[in-house]
């Protein structure tokens, strides 16, 4: 069943539907009055509603609410090292929603070749978030991830706290390293987050690495292969989802 994101708070059982959503409803979608779909409010409350009318204006009357919330039970910042190409960073915003991601980072790396310059920067937010958007749709989630930009790594470790910080290196799994990463997500609870930082094609250099220790970010290996740097962030969120929601210890 479609799903559509309202910014506003529930006021009332009618609903004036946006301009934006109405048309992708009744035009893209071709619904009819007595269509049922799902909207979801600002305070993450899903709703499912029927179409109760299309002109002048299309509305929607609330039917009852959905109780399940397909929210990961901890928050996942992905901060990832700018992809060579457009596909991968879309590629990621995609599959990474889909997954549970709360935000999505995109940040300069010692050894990114893609740089995006103040102009490139909104425009591809602006697109990255659009499909980020349209996948939390898709995947039935309870809230949008954000999609952001920071200018370099040392911005991206003084602006984004979280319980816990990790960092995907490789030279961790090439030594076999393969307790770290289960153990940390192990002893998240409930409402914790997690920040965790991938390289770009070439990965991150020593010294990258270095300064995140530095500033208690703790290497984690994600198994034994070499991970592409579209394919890292999407391992790791299956590897939380698994720990905390399929394995009974949260």
């Amino acid at each position: 069943m479609q799903r559509y994101f309202i910014d506003q708070a529930k006021v009332e059982e009618i609903v004036e539907l946006p301009q934006e959503v109405a048309h992708h409803l009744i035009t893209v979608l071709r619904a009819t009055i007595g269509t049922k779909f799902e909207l979801v409010f600002a305070d993450r409350q899903a709703y499912l509603a029927e179409l109760v009318s299309i002109k002048p204006e299309a509305t929607a009357s609330l039917i009852k609410k959905i109780g399940k919330d397909s929210e990961l039970p901890v928050k996942v910042i992905l901060a990832c090292g700018l992809p060579k190409t457009k596909e991968k960073p879309e590629l990621i915003v995609q599959k990474g929603t889909e997954l549970g991601a709360n935000k999505i980072i995109f940040f300069e790396a010692e050894r990114s070749i893609s740089h995006w310059n103040s102009q490139k920067q909104s425009r591809k937010i602006t697109r990255l978030q659009k499909i980020a958007d349209a996948a939390a749709e898709q995947s039935h989630r309870n809230a949008k991830p954000q999609v952001e930009y920071c200018p370099s790594l040392k911005e991206l470790l003084a602006n984004y706290p979280a319980t816990t910080r990790l960092v995907a290196w490789e030279e961790s799994a090439k030594e076999g390293e393969s307790s770290r990463l289960f153990q940390s997500l192990s002893k998240l609870a409930k409402g914790d987050s997690v920040l965790a930082i991938f390289g770009p094609e070439g990965g991150l250099s020593s010294a990258e690495v270095n300064i995140m220790e530095e500033n208690k970010v703790m290497p984690v290996g994600l198994g034994p292969r070499i991970l592409r740097t579209e394919t890292a962030p999407l391992y790791f969120l299956a590897t939380v989802s698994f720990v905390t929601e399929l394995s009974g210890n949260n």
